[in-house]
C-alpha cells in the first residue's frame, strides 16, 4: 500500500473549487488502494500570521524522514522556507490549481512578494501537480519548473446519470446560473452590469457563491444589484456544499471570471449540457468549444450583454450550443482518471534528491 500525506490548509470542506479537487482526489487514491493521511495546515493561507507559519513549520517537523506529501499550492507557494528545510529529509511534491500572484486585486508588492515566494518554493518540490495545460505553461514560464517535474492532472467530471436533454428546461423566464466565490477575480459586477444591458429581456439569475470570503465585495455586489433594480431577478444565494443541483435548473451558464486554472464549474456546466457563456483566460478556453456558447473580453459588460441576449433570444442557437456543450461535456475525463494520473506521478518519486 502506498501511503502519502496530503497537506491542505484550511477547512477541507471549503465549497470551492480547489477544495473540490483535493476531496474528490482524496477518495478516488484512497479507492485506488493508498493509504491518504490529511494533514490540515492553519486557515491563513496563502497570507499565513506568523503563529500560523510556525504552526505549519511544527507540523512539517512532525513528519518522518522519507515521507510521501502533496502541498496543495494555496501553502505551498507561500512557504519557500518550510519547503526548504524539509526537502532533503520528505519527498515534497506541489499541487498547484492556479499561481498566486494572478489572483485578481492584489496590489503590486503583494503579488510580486508571492511571484517571488511561489518560485522560490517550488524548487524544492520534487514533482507539481498542475490541472491545466494552460497553467502548466504559466508555472514552466514564470517559474522556470522544468517539463519532467510537471505532471497535468484535469480535475474529473461527473457526468449526469441518467443523460440530462440538452437545452435547459424550456420554461419562461430563463434561468441563468453563475457559480464562483464572490472575490474579485470572479468579477460578478461585470455579470450584474451586463444583466442590466438586457433588462428589457425575460430571465432570472441565481449567483451561487461565498459571500463570507471577501465581505467587501459581497457587499459591494449586493448594493450594485439594489441600485439598478435588480434585486427581485437576481438572487445571492450563498455558498452550497453542494451545487451539483443547480445545473438542471438552468438554462445557460455564466462566469465573468477573468482568470482560472481550469475552471471546474465550466466543465459540469458543458456535463449538463448547458451553453456557457464566459471570458476566462487560461483554461476554459482549452476545453470549451466554440459552438458551445459565447465568449467576451474580460470586464466587458456590453459584450457579455450581447451575448447573453444572442442565446436568450434565439432558442435555435441556445439549443446548438446546447447539443455542443454536452457533446464537450460527456468527452471529458472522469475523477478516476485524475487519481490514475497523480498516482503515477507520485509514484515514480523516490528516495534520492
Amino acid at each position: 500500500m502506498r501511503r502519502l500525506v496530503f497537506a491542505i490548509p484550511g477547512d477541507l470542506s471549503t465549497p470551492s473549487g480547489g477544495y473540490g479537487y483535493d476531496r474528490r482526489l482524496i477518495g478516488e487514491l484512497r479507492r485506488l488502494g493508498w493509504e491518504v493521511e490529511h494533514l490540515r495546515l492553519p486557515d491563513g493561507f496563502p497570507r499565513p500570521s506568523r503563529a500560523e507559519r510556525a504552526d505549519a513549520e511544527a507540523a512539517f517537523a512532525a513528519l518522518t524522514d522519507g515521507d510521501l506529501v502533496l502541498v496543495d499550492g494555496l501553502a505551498f507557494g507561500a512557504m519557500p522556507d518550510i519547503a526548504d528545510r524539509h526537502a532533503s529529509r520528505l519527498r515534497l511534491a506541489a499541487l498547484v490549481h492556479h499561481p498566486l500572484f494572478l489572483e485578481t486585486g492584489l496590489d503590486r508588492s503583494t503579488r510580486e512578494a508571492l511571484d517571488a515566494s511561489e518560485r522560490h518554493a517550488l524548487l524544492a518540490a520534487r514533482a507539481v501537480v498542475v490541472t491545466s495545460p494552460a497553467t502548466a505553461e504559466t508555472v514552466s514560464a514564470s517559474f522556470a519548473v522544468p517539463a519532467e517535474r510537471l505532471t497535468v492532472a484535469l480535475p474529473g467530471t461527473d457526468k449526469p446519470s441518467p443523460p440530462l436533454p440538452a437545452g435547459g428546461r424550456g420554461e419562461a423566464p430563463p434561468t441563468i446560473l453563475s457559480i464562483g466565490t464572490l472575490i474579485p477575480r470572479k468579477d460578478h459586477a461585470t455579470l450584474v452590469a451586463a444583466l442590466a444591458g438586457i433588462a428589457d429581456l425575460a430571465w432570472r439569475c441565481r449567483i451561487v457563491g461565498s459571500m463570507s470570503a471577501d465581505p467587501d465585495t459581497a457587499e459591494a455586489l449586493r448594493r450594485q444589484i439594489e441600485t439598478l433594480g435588480l434585486s427581485g431577478r437576481i438572487e445571492l444565494v450563498g455558498a452550497m456544499a453542494d451545487v451539483a443541483a443547480e445545473y438542471p435548473k438552468a438554462d445557460l451558464f455564466v462566469l465573468a471570471s477573468r482568470y482560472e486554472g481550469y475552471g471546474m464549474v465550466f466543465a459540469e456546466a458543458l456535463a449538463h449540457g448547458l451553453p456557457v457563456v464566459f471570458c476566462a483566460a487560461g483554461a476554459p478556453q482549452d476545453f470549451i468549444p466554440e459552438a458551445a456558447g459565447r465568449r467576451f473580453e474580460p470586464g466587458d459588460a456590453e459584450g457579455l450583454a450581447a451575448a447573453l441576449r444572442a442565446l436568450l433570444v434565439d432558442g435555435n442557437a441556445r439549443a446548438g450550443a446546447a447539443e455542443a456543450a454536452y457533446a464537450a461535456g460527456r468527452a471529458l475525463p472522469g475523477w478516476d482518471e485524475t487519481a490514475r494520473i497523480v498516482a503515477a506521478a507520485l509514484s515514480r518519486l523516490d528516495d534520492r534528491r
